[in-house]
C-alpha cells in the first residue's frame, strides 16, 4: 500500500486554480486575463480557460475595454455573483440580525429584530431564528438569487457539529441548532452552520473592517456578554475543541458580582453592557436585556453632559476591559483589537481608559504594537461575518455547481 503523498487529482488542481483566481479578482477587479496570469503565475492559456469556467457559472463578468496600458486595449474581469447570495443571521440576548450579501461583498437586505433571547426556551428561541432565517431566503430567492449558504452566530460555546454547548446569556445548554434549523428549512440543499458570534465578528471585521492587512487581530463583542474573535498569523483561532476566546469570562475580582456563567468577578459581570447599565443609570426602568439600545443611548447623552456619576462608570469599564485586553496582548500579541456591539458608541470614554491600563499591565514596551479602536461595523458584524464565512468557502474553491 502506498502511504507517501498522493497526486493531486487534477478537479482538486483545477478546483483550486479557480479559487485562485476569484480570491485575486475580489482583491484586484477590474483586471485582465493578463495581469491575473502576471500575478498568479498561471499560464494565459490556463487562466482563460478558468476565466471562461467563472463566467459561464456567472462567478465572473467581462466589463469592457481598457486603453490604459501599452499595447492592444484589453478586456477587464470583474466579480459578478448576480445569481448568488450568502446568508448570515446573529442570535443576541436582546436582537437578531439578518444579512445577505452577493459575491463582491454588497448588502442584499440587512434586518434587525427585538429578541426576548434570555426569556425564550431553546425550542422557541430556535422558531424564531428559523423563521427570520426564512424570511431572509425567500426574499433573495424572490429577487431570482440563489442561497449559497446560511451561518448563524451564536453568543456561547458551539461545537463541531453546530450544538450550542453553552450559552449563559441565553440560558442554553447542549442546544444542537443546526439540525434544528435544518429541519425547520425542510433541509435545504445549501450548507448551514453554526459559529460563535465573536469568530463571525471577527471575520467581518477582517474582511470589510479595514483589517485584511492584519494577520493577529481581536474583535470583542460589546453585548451583555463580551467574547473574543482572534485572528493568529491569519488564521481564526478556535482551540482543540473550537471553545477559544471566552474573554468575558476572564477573573478579574473574585469577591465580584456573580456572572451569567455562575461564577463570581468575570470581566463580563464587571463590562458587559448590561452592567454598564446597571451602575450607570441605577434609575433606569430596562427591566429586560430588549429594552438595552435605548439605554446606551442615554448613558451617550449623560457622558456627552458630563454626568460624574456616568463619566466615572465608562472609565471604570475601560479599565476592566484594559485589564483584559492585556492579558491577551502579553498572550498573543495582537496588532488591534477593536470594539464592537454596544462598545461603539461608548469608545470615546472606555478607550483612553482602556489604553491607559493596557500600557500599564503590558510587559513590551509600547504595549507590543497593540491599538485598541472602535469597529466600524454595525451591530450585525456577526450576522456579516457569518454571511462573509459563506464567501470564504468560494474562495477556497467550493463553487456553486452550473
Amino acid at each position: 500500500m502506498q502511504t507517501g503523498p498522493q497526486p493531486a487529482d487534477f478537479a482538486d488542481v483545477r478546483a483550486t486554480n479557480l479559487a485562485v483566481v476569484l480570491r485575486h479578482l475580489r482583491i484586484n477587479a477590474p483586471c485582465s486575463r493578463a495581469d491575473i496570469a502576471a500575478a498568479t503565475g498561471l499560464n494565459k492559456a490556463t487562466v482563460s480557460s478558468l476565466v471562461a469556467d467563472l463566467i459561464e457559472r456567472r462567478l465572473v463578468k467581462e466589463t469592457g475595454m481598457t486603453e490604459r496600458r501599452i499595447g492592444r486595449p484589453a478586456t477587464m474581469l470583474v466579480l459578478d455573483g448576480s445569481p448568488y447570495a450568502a446568508i448570515g443571521l446573529e442570535v443576541n440576548a436582546d436582537y437578531m440580525t439578518a444579512v445577505a450579501v452577493d459575491l463582491a461583498g454588497d448588502r442584499l437586505l440587512s434586518w434587525r429584530r427585538a429578541f426576548a433571547g434570555s426569556s425564550s426556551n431553546p425550542g422557541q428561541a430556535a422558531a424564531s431564528i428559523a423563521a427570520l432565517a426564512k424570511r431572509a431566503v425567500a426574499k433573495v430567492e424572490k429577487d431570482g438569487r440563489r442561497t449559497l449558504g446560511l451561518t448563524v452566530g451564536v453568543p456561547g460555546l458551539v461545537d463541531g457539529d453546530g450544538i450550542v454547548r453553552i450559552a449563559p446569556n441565553l440560558r442554553w445548554r447542549d442546544v444542537d441548532l443546526r439540525s434544528a434549523m435544518r429541519k425547520a428549512l425542510n433541509e435545504p440543499p445549501y450548507p448551514i452552520e453554526v459559529e460563535n458570534d465573536a469568530n463571525l465578528a471577527v471575520l467581518a471585521e477582517q474582511r470589510y473592517g479595514g483589517f485584511a492587512d492584519a494577520a493577529n487581530l481581536v474583535y470583542l463583542t460589546g453585548e451583555v456578554g463580551i467574547g473574543a474573535g482572534v485572528i493568529c498569523n491569519g488564521h481564526l483561532l478556535r482551540g482543540s475543541r473550537g471553545y477559544a476566546g471566552e474573554f468575558g469570562h476572564i477573573l478579574v475580582d473574585p469577591t465580584g458580582p456573580v456572572c451569567g456563567c455562575g461564577r463570581r468577578g468575570c470581566l463580563e459581570a464587571l463590562a458587559g453592557i448590561g452592567a454598564v447599565v446597571s451602575r450607570a443609570l441605577p434609575d433606569a426602568s430596562a427591566s429586560s436585556p430588549t429594552e438595552l439600545e435605548p439605554e446606551v443611548e442615554e448613558v451617550v447623552r449623560r457622558a456627552k453632559a458630563g454626568d460624574p456619576k456616568v463619566l466615572d462608570v465608562l472609565a471604570e469599564t475601560g479599565r476592566h476591559l484594559g485589564y483584559g485586553i492585556a492579558t491577551v496582548a502579553n498572550l498573543i500579541n495582537p496588532e488591534v483589537v477593536v470594539l464592537g456591539g454596544y462598545f461603539v458608541p461608548l469608545s470615546p470614554w472606555l478607550i483612553p481608559a482602556a489604553e491607559l491600563e493596557l500600557a500599564s499591565r503590558s510587559i513590551a514596551p509600547e504595549s507590543g504594537g497593540t491599538r485598541i479602536v472602535a469597529s466600524h461595523l454595525d451591530l450585525g458584524a456577526a450576522a456579516t461575518g457569518g454571511a462573509a464565512r459563506v464567501l470564504d468557502t468560494i474562495d477556497s474553491g467550493r463553487l456553486p455547481t452550473r
